[in-house]
C-alpha cells in the first residue's frame, strides 16, 4: 500500500532499527536513560533552549506546556482551527481547567495579533485570566515568517503574555524558509516538536524551554502519565530523527510540489493555490466525494484521507515519486470515470 494519509504513517529505516537494537538505557523516571539525557541535551543545544524533555507524543507535550504555563482558571489564546485547540480531545479545559479563546487564523494560516489583543481580558473577577498566545508553524502546511513570530514574541512580552510553539512540523518550516530550528524556536518560551512525523522516528516528541519551566513540565509529565522507564530505544531513534531525518525533508517538500503539478488540471479537483509549502497537497473538490475517492483508492493500492470536498495528501521518506505518479493516476482515473 501507499500511504499519504500522514507523515506520521513513517516506519523506522535500518538505521534507527540497528540504533533501537543497541541503545544503552536505563529508567528514566530517575533521570538514569543515558540515551535519553543525550537526546536532551543535543536537543536543547539545537533549538537554543535551556533544557528539554523527551515526551510520549506531541498531544502529551503541548497539553504538559499548557499545565506548566497555565493554572486552573486561566486562559490560552490559540487559533480556531490549531491542533491544541481541535484535534487534542480538548485536554487542557478536560484536565487542566484551562479556558480556550480561539481566534480565526488568516488565510496564510497566520494569527493576526490585533484579533488576540481583542481578546485579551482585563484584571477583572469576572474574566479569566489571559496567560499564554499558542502559535502554530506549520499550519496545515502553510508556514508563518520569522519576522510574524518575532512580532508575536515582542506582543507577548507586552502584554505579559507567554508564547508557546506547536511546533509538531516546525523542521518542515524551517526547511521552507532556510533557516535553522534555533532561529524559529528562539521566538518562543516553550516549543513542542515530534519526532514521529516527518522526521521519520516511530515515537516521540520533544518539549523545550528554559529550566525552571522544564523542572515544573517534569512534574506535570509524570502526573499525565509520561513517566517512562528503559525509554532510550526510542530516543536513540530521535537521535536520528534530528540529524539524518531533519536533512531530508527537503526531498518530501520537493515531492509534494512534483505531485500537485501531476493533480493540476484534474476536471472537479482544484489544487489549492499556495499551500504546497511544505509537505501537505490540499485539494477541494466541486463535489462531496471524499468518502468513494478514499475507497476506491484504498481498492486500488493507495490509502488518502478524503472527506467531504476536500483532501489532505502528505509526502514523507517512505513514499518516493514513482509512488506519487500512482496516487495521482488513481486520482485521476476516479474523477474521469
Amino acid at each position: 500500500m501507499i500511504d499519504v494519509r500522514s507523515d506520521t504513517v513513517t516506519r523506522p529505516n535500518e538505521k534507527m532499527r540497528a540504533a533501537i537494537a543497541s541503545a544503552d538505557v536505563g529508567d528514566d523516571v530517575y533521570g538514569d536513560d543515558p540515551t535519553v539525557n543525550a537526546l536532551q541535551e543535543f536537543a536543547a543545544e539545537l533549538l537554543g533552549h535551556e533544557a528539554c524533555l523527551f515526551m510520549p507524543t506531541g498531544t502529551q507535550s503541548n497539553l504538559v506546556a499548557l499545565l506548566t504555563h497555565c493554572q486552573r482558571g486561566d486562559e490560552y489564546i490559540v487559533g480556531a482551527d490549531a491542533h491544541t485547540y481541535k484535534y487534542e480531545g480538548g485536554g487542557a479545559a478536560a484536565l487542566g481547567g484551562i479556558q480556550p479563546q480561539p481566534v480565526p487564523f488568516g488565510v496564510d494560516g497566520g494569527i493576526d495579533l490585533n484579533e488576540v489583543a481583542a481578546v485579551l481580558k482585563e484584571d477583572d473577577v469576572h474574566f479569566a485570566r489571559s496567560r499564554l498566545l499558542c502559535l502554530e508553524n506549520s499550519q496545515h502546511g502553510r508556514v508563518q515568517s520569522l519576522d510574524s513570530m518575532r512580532a508575536a514574541r515582542a506582543f507577548t512580552q507586552e502584554h505579559g503574555l507567554k508564547l508557546h510553539l506547536d511546533g509538531a512540523r516546525m523542521g518542515n518550516a524551517a526547511v521552507r524558509l532556510g533557516v535553522s530550528l534555533k532561529a524559529v524556536a528562539q521566538c518562543f518560551d516553550s516549543v513542542s516538536l515530534c519526532l514521529s512525523k516527518g522526521l521519520g522516528a516511530p515515537v516521540g516528541s520533544l518539549l523545550l524551554g528554559d529550566r525552571v519551566f522544564i523542572k515544573e513540565a517534569l512534574r506535570w509529565r509524570k502526573v499525565a502519565g509520561g513517566g517512562m522507564r528503559q525509554v532510550g530505544l526510542l530516543a536513540a531513534a530521535g537521535q536520528i530523527a534530528l540529524t539524518d531525518g531533519l536533512d531530508r525533508l527537503q526531498e518530501d517538500h520537493d515531492n509534494a510540489t512534483f505531485l500537485a503539478e501531476r493533480l493540476a488540471g484534474i476536471d472537479g479537483v482544484t489544487v489549492r493555490e499556495g499551500w504546497t509549502q511544505t509537505n501537505m497537497v490540499w485539494l477541494d473538490f466541486d463535489q462531496d466525494c471524499g468518502a468513494a475517492l478514499t475507497l476506491r483508492a484504498r481498492e486500488s493500492g493507495v490509502r488518502l484521507s478524503a472527506y467531504g470536498r476536500v483532501c489532505r495528501l502528505v509526502t514523507h521518506c517512505d513514499v518516493n515519486r514513482d509512488d506519487l505518479e500512482r496516487v495521482a493516476a488513481v486520482i485521476r482515473e476516479f474523477f474521469e470515470q
